[in-house]
């Protein structure tokens, strides 16, 4: 299959004099695995859309490779689908579904029917060539989808939440086959997910979306250890985000306690802080003073809500057997080290 690169250029979108998409740029590389990622109402499924060439027109530009495909209509750009609900139809059995595109572009028989194998062999399905969906788990379908639009061969392959309709279980199982077999095809993947997890285990690079605007685009490592605002550190996994003052252009000053930071920024007074990285101890410690409002056992980790005179901050540390920790209502001190440093957004 071709690789291509996808690059979006001062894309626009609304619905009515509703903005959804505001002057969105990106690029995305040849073979990447990429995913958007955000709320429900961030636009991530729309700008999807849009390259799809489902729903209104944007203005703007969509590159597949070198060529301008936002006035094309879908059956003209070359891109696949693979939708939340599978969307098979019910009465044509596995194999007449991964068969409907190729028979659709009016090809030869026989090499629809080589299509065909060689899709349903990559998703581990030929023997259940002459099943119907009904009698197919969710996972199955799912494969099915996915070798629907694998036959086409299309230049991108476009999947809008695909993974929601499984169990937690299965979902894990699923992303890592799906990722397996992005790599094996090396085809150009977008990914639409609100589940920064699966974002997270999947993706070369994600962009977050909020408002219709990019927040920002990296690596998942990236945009966890240096989020670009307060709404990327709270969307990407749990954070702390306190006020503070900066003084020497090095520490944040909260509650009489100076914390060290990570990459100061001028004019910046919010710190995020994982929770992780945080030290409980008993009270009379270093460190910021507070109460213990509330504890959640995780399993591997045990999870405390510590209510501060600059607000309550989440603390998270590993759990190991026959540890008791601390007690809700405990007097507790809080500490960061330099190891540890918060980053100013």
């Amino acid at each position: 299959m071709e690789k291509s690169g996808i690059r979006i250029e001062d894309l626009h979108l609304s619905f009515g004099e509703t903005t959804v998409l505001a002057g969105i740029n990106m690029e995305i590389l040849p073979g990447e695995f990429f995913a958007f990622l955000g709320p429900s109402g961030s636009g991530k499924s729309t700008l999807l859309r849009a390259i799809a060439g489902f729903g209104p027109a944007p203005r703007g530009r969509i590159l597949i490779g070198d060529r301008d495909i936002a006035d094309l209509p879908p059956w003209k750009r070359n891109v696949g689908m693979v939708f939340q609900s599978y969307a098979l139809w019910p009465h044509l059995s596995v194999r007449q579904n991964v068969a409907f595109g190729l028979e659709e572009r009016r090809l030869p028989k026989r090499e629809i029917d080589s299509k065909v194998d060689a899709a349903l062999e990559l998703v581990g399905l030929l023997q259940l060539a002459d099943r119907m969906p009904a009698q197919l788990s969710g996972g199955q379908q799912q494969r099915v989808a996915l070798a629907r639009t694998i036959a086409i061969e299309p230049q991108v392959l476009l999947l809008d939440e695909p993974l929601s309709n499984l169990d937690a279980a299965l979902r894990v199982q699923m992303r890592r086959e799906l990722l397996a077999l992005q790599r094996k095809l090396g085809l150009t993947t977008i990914f639409v997910t609100h589940d920064q997890e699966e974002a997270n285990t999947t993706s070369d690079r994600m962009a977050v979306l909020d408002g219709g605007v990019i927040q920002q685009i990296g690596t998942p490592q990236e945009l966890y250890d240096t989020p670009a605002n307060g709404f990327v550190a709270g969307f990407l996994g749990t954070a702390n985000v306190l006020k503070g003052q900066v003084s020497d252009g090095h520490f944040l000053t909260i509650g009489g306690n100076r914390l060290p930071l990570a990459c100061p920024r001028t004019g910046a007074d919010r710190i995020v802080l994982r929770p992780q990285n945080v030290t409980l101890g008993p009270a009379g410690g270093e460190g910021i003073v507070g109460t213990v409002s509330h504890r959640e056992f995780l399993g591997s980790s045990i999870r405390y809500l510590v209510d501060t005179a600059d607000g309550q901050i989440i603390v998270d540390t590993l759990h190991s057997a026959g540890q008791t920790g601390q007690e809700t209502g405990a007097t507790v001190s809080l500490r960061v080290d330099s190891l540890n440093a918060p980053l100013l957004v």
